[in-house]
């Protein structure tokens, strides 16, 4: 029989113009990892907060080992053993390693740090987990996983019991994750229970044994992954079934809109063709690290090439700046939206327009009713989850937060849509209602390149599929008939294409 860890019973939350959570019940034992996973907005994050003493609940209880507890803040959650992995990291990138483990508690000697002894129990804790690192190295050089495995350190330096994982490998590679996942596991078998929030359906089945689902704010239920399938696990998520996770759609596809030729820049970009059609979604697959993001943001004009050459509907154009790039059409929704693609700190209204505010302007004068309305209209189009167009960014649920990025270049009438890594961090819902965005748009024959590490959405969004390694293109494959094996096969590097010369441009001022 498994020992219950913990439980939260009846917990609601509240805030202005919205109700969080409705008596929502969770339990864990110790050594499980519990899978947590509804839509963005079902209220995850909020009863983990709540569980981590960031909020405290309206109304419920928690119990640790079959007591009850308060927890009405962040340091009372660490005294009993909780802490939380958050999706956005919080470190200092200027400190090292072993200062970021022990910040705010580093042990002394006397008035002063005792450096010595916090980076020898520093080591210990990494050795404990299993983790190669120096305590001595600055947390800015170290990879996005590793800065992850430096943030679980911290919180078993705390002593932690409970610990929760949000979103932990929604920026990893595949062997990144390996290494996370026998993390978990020593944790598993030092009885550490742990909560797992992800949208990766896949990954449920390889670390939780059970799953909770909470949809709206509500407690759908708690089921073992062994007696469900994940068709009846996507209809508690959303609440109806998805008969395809990508929507079908004839694509109408017209002329080459955009064409680039000799694209360079460093050791990192070396292409040297290649076009999008009106109407075409184009995949673009590859390794991380290939140069797929970096392509991308010299022909959006965020990086400066070595040397480039564009054309859009046949003329050449000049790109030297993301201003530039947007006078032509060109709009790009990055791939980290939190950091580059908005003001978390700014409402919904004014990501809307950030990129439109000369469409809004008159005689130098910016119309807010105008603002407003533009940003109303994307909110209905795009069922963005908001009590107003007035919410903060920074408050949205990760599904919703895309969704203002992608409005902030519909209502710009771009020709040319990059959607980099378009559905990170999102649900099977939000994913569908972006797919079906992407399939109006290309109605409307605005031309999207998709990049995506997701090989499933790439063969069934794309109509054509590019395949990257180091820096170069390594095959063009029909997204109708390709296979997952054949481009993990080109963008592992086999089968090196002879490139051939592509004429060159005149470009004119």
């Amino acid at each position: 029989m498994s020992e219950e860890l913990f439980r939260m019973e009846g917990i609601s939350k509240s805030f202005p113009g919205v109700k969080a959570l409705d008596k929502v019940n969770l339990m864990v034992n110790k050594g499980e990892v519990l899978g947590l996973v509804g839509e963005n907005g079902a209220g995850k994050s909020t009863l983990m907060k709540i569980l981590s003493g960031v909020y405290r609940a309206d109304e419920g209880e928690i119990f640790i080992e079959g007591q009850k507890v308060e927890i009405d803040s962040v340091a009372k959650a660490h005294e009993l053993g909780i802490s939380i992995i958050m999706q956005e990291l919080n470190m200092c990138g200027h400190l090292s390693v072993a200062d970021n483990i022990f910040i705010g508690r580093a042990p002394k000697k006397g008035l002063f740090i005792d450096g010595k002894k916090m980076h020898e129990e520093a080591q210990k804790v990494l050795k404990d987990l299993g983790i190669q690192l120096s305590t001595y190295t600055q947390v800015s050089d170290l990879s996005v996983a590793q800065q992850q495995m430096v943030e679980i350190a911290k919180a078993i330096s705390f002593n932690s019991r409970i610990l929760v994982l949000d979103e932990p490998t929604a920026t990893l590679t595949e062997r990144e994750i390996d290494q996370l996942f026998e993390i978990i596991q020593r944790l598993k078998d030092k009885g550490v229970g742990m909560v797992y929030i992800s949208h990766r359906m896949a990954e449920l089945n390889l670390i939780c044994e059970r799953v909770t689902v909470i949809r709206d704010g509500q407690y759908i239920g708690t089921r073992n992954l062994s007696e469900i399938t994940m068709d009846e696990l996507v209809n508690m998520i959303v609440g109806r079934s998805l008969e395809d996770k990508y929507p079908k759609h004839k694509r109408t596809i017209g002329e080459v809109v955009l064409e680039g030729r000799n694209i360079h820049r460093g050791s990192k970009v070396n292409f040297d063709y290649f076009n999008v059609r009106k109407g075409e979604i184009l995949g673009i697959s590859g390794l991380v690290g290939a140069g797929r993001t970096e392509l991308m943001r010299c022909v959006f004009g965020a990086d400066r090439p070595d040397s480039m050459e564009l054309t859009m509907e046949g003329k050449p154009i000049k790109v030297n700046s993301v201003i530039q790039a947007i006078s032509h059409g060109i709009g790009y929704a990055t791939e980290d939206r939190k950091r580059d693609g908005l003001a978390l700190g700014l409402d919904i209204k004014y990501n809307t327009n950030m990129a439109h505010l000369q469409q809004l302007s008159h005689f130098g004068f910016i119309d807010d009713n105008a603002g407003a309305e533009n940003a109303q209209k994307y909110v209905d189009l795009l069922r963005t989850k908001t009590p107003s167009i007035h919410q903060l960014c920074g408050n949205l649920s990760g599904g919703n937060q895309q969704k203002v990025v992608l409005a902030k270049w519909l209502c710009n009438d771009v020709k040319v849509l990059i959607v980099d890594e378009p559905t990170r961090g999102i649900d099977v819902g939000a994913k569908y209602e972006v797919y079906e965005l992407f399939n109006k748009l290309s109605d409307q024959g605005v031309a999207i390149i998709m990049i995506s590490s997701e090989l499933p959405e790439i063969l069934g969004m794309s109509d054509r599929i590019l395949v990257v390694n180091q820096g170069e293109f390594n095959g063009e494959l029909d997204a109708k008939t390709a296979t997952q094996e054949q481009i993990l096969y080109l963008a592992a590097g086999y089968n090196k294409l002879e490139g051939k010369p592509a004429p060159s441009l005149t470009v004119t001022a």
